[in-house]
Parts: C-alpha cells; sequence; structure tokens
C-alpha cells in the first residue's frame, strides 16, 4: 500500500524544521517532509544558533515542559540549580537564557508552519499538519 501524498500548496508558507541533522528524529521529520514533497528550510540550532526572540516566539505556543528535553544528555549534565531554576518554570528569563546557552536541551525538532510551532516528529502528527 502507497501512501498519498500530501499536497504542500494547500496551506500558505513554508515550512521551516530546527534540530541538529545528526538527531535521529530530525532525520526522519527531514526525511518524511522530503518524501511528501514538502518544501521546507532546515535550520541547524547547533551549527546556524538561535536567537532569544526564536525561543521567546515558540515559547508563547509552546510550554516550557514541551519544549525542554529533559531526557537529554545536556539536561542530566545540567548543575541541581539549574534544572530546579527550569523546573520552577516560573521566570521566562531564566528558562530562555537555559535554552540559549544550550540550544540541545530543546525537543527536536521544532517545526514552524503557518506561524505555528510544533514539537517533535510523528508522522501522523505532520499529516494532520500539511492536510
Amino acid at each position: 500500500m502507497t501512501t498519498p501524498s500530501i499536497k504542500p500548496s494547500v496551506k500558505p508558507g513554508k515550512a521551516k524544521l530546527y534540530g541538529i541533522k545528526n538527531c535521529d528524529t530530525v532525520k526522519k521529520a527531514r526525511k518524511w517532509l522530503d518524501q511528501q514533497g514538502i518544501d521546507h528550510q532546515f535550520h541547524d540550532f547547533r551549527a546556524d544558533g538561535l536567537s532569544a526572540q526564536q525561543i521567546n516566539a515558540w515559547r508563547k505556543q509552546v510550554d516550557w515542559e514541551t519544549l525542554v528535553n529533559k531526557r537529554s544528555t545536556t539536561w542530566k549534565q545540567l548543575d541541581d540549580a539549574t534544572k530546579a531554576a527550569v523546573n520552577a518554570g516560573t521566570n521566562t528569563e531564566t528558562v530562555n537564557a537555559v535554552l540559549l546557552a544550550n540550544p540541545t536541551l530543546i525537543k527536536r525538532p521544532v517545526l514552524e508552519y503557518s506561524g505555528q510551532a510544533y514539537v517533535g516528529f510523528k508522522a501522523a502528527e505532520y499529516e494532520a499538519i500539511f492536510k
């Protein structure tokens, strides 16, 4: 059984995928977008960096608990005081500063499409986004 191709022209705008090029989940998302013929730009936030404005924009759409990858090696290497500050989640500037200093803490990939941010990759969710 073949999967029908998703029509990328249904929604306006170009998709932008943020992540790290060697992350397996990012690779799956990029492959899926390519297979569906969806025009997108890839931004490697380890190589290309991130801005505070970008993190703020995501945080307005996605809560910090969704955005922070607490299973990452980077999270495990943070000192307890930093983890506690992030876990409190009450100080936006603190959370943003930690993410800006440690972009690999961001759960990957982050997809921006039609003015919305989506975190993680599941083919079924991407199908719903692009249909």
